[in-house]
């Protein structure tokens, strides 16, 4: 009899270490786990479709007169949108927008990530009041993780303009997220473009370039832009964004380098402001595994 127990125990120790086997092989080779195809799916860069909306707010004040920062906010809101440029953006900058901060308000509102740029940088009204200030600003579904303001060249005594560059983490994919508003000057906007293109060539990887140019895109400077960038309206030239309420001409644009596919874009009528805000669809695709952010 003890013969014959200590063959079973010897038996079942053996369809034991069979079993232990058989789900350690199921494990390395990932048979069956949703969770580690997803994963691998993750490490391995999937394609992400992202919108994208340029939208020069005038501190939120519409074509009707009246300041609406929540209007802003659900245009935004409305259309989707991941990641918004915004140009004339007040910060605490004076009454006409009632001393707020707005991008801090935009992104709170909406759940996003941001980063504001002052391209006029003022005193306080009173010590130990806030700087007053007015410039970019980029709103985010994704993290920003790292934002720096260009300030533009000009000349004489008018206004500063500046480029607000941002790297974007859009789900292990860096993007190159550029924002501005330009001078209303022919000469100036040929200078600051070959600064933009400057300042955008140092990076490698997907890159957006917007906002309000102040050109058409017939304009002599715009040649810089077109031929060094894709405008993502290509197909649709008369998306007219100015004046909103009865738009004639094109000044407010989406480029993207030629790495980047785009789909749907759209020019939204409001009367939010006195320009029209457009959104374009984009495609990242990264061409290797891992995006360890060493792409300069």
């Amino acid at each position: 009899m003890e013969i014959q127990e200590n063959g079973r125990k010897l038996n079942m120790q053996k369809v034991w270490m069979v079993l232990i086997v058989a789900l350690m092989i199921v494990s390395m080779t990932g048979f069956g786990s949703n969770v580690n195809a997803e994963e691998d799916d993750e490490k391995h860069g999937r394609p992400v479709n992202v919108k994208v909306m340029s939208f020069n707010i005038h501190h939120a004040e519409g074509i009707d007169g009246v300041l609406d920062l929540e209007r802003i906010a659900r245009i935004i809101e409305d259309s989707d949108t991941d990641i918004v440029g915004l140009q004339e953006v007040d910060n605490h900058w004076s009454e006409r927008s009632d001393f707020k901060d707005q991008a801090k308000e935009l992104a709170k509102r909406l759940g996003m990530f941001y980063t504001y740029a002052p391209n006029l940088d003022r005193e306080p009204l009173e010590v130990g009041g806030h700087r007053r200030q007015y410039g970019t600003a980029v709103l985010s579904k994704y993290p920003i993780i790292e934002s720096e303001n260009h300030l533009l060249t000009k000349i004489g005594n008018t206004e500063q303009r500046g480029l607000l560059e941002t790297t974007i983490n859009v789900k292990g994919n860096h993007l190159h997220f550029y924002n501005t508003h330009l001078a209303l000057t022919s000469a100036e906007r040929e200078i600051q473009l070959k600064e933009i293109i400057e300042i955008a060539g140092e990076k490698k990887g997907p890159k957006v370039i917007m906002g309000d140019l102040n050109a058409t895109p017939t304009s002599n400077e715009m040649k810089l832009m077109y031929a060094n960038y894709v405008d993502a309206f290509a197909k649709t030239p008369e998306a007219y964004t100015y004046p909103a309420e009865d738009p004639s001409k094109r000044i407010d644009y989406i480029f993207t380098s030629d790495n980047i596919e785009t789909g749907e874009t759209e020019v939204i009528s409001t009367n939010a402001s006195d320009h029209l805000p457009l959104t374009a669809e984009i495609v990242l695709e990264r061409e290797k595994p891992y995006n360890n952010g060493d792409d300069k």
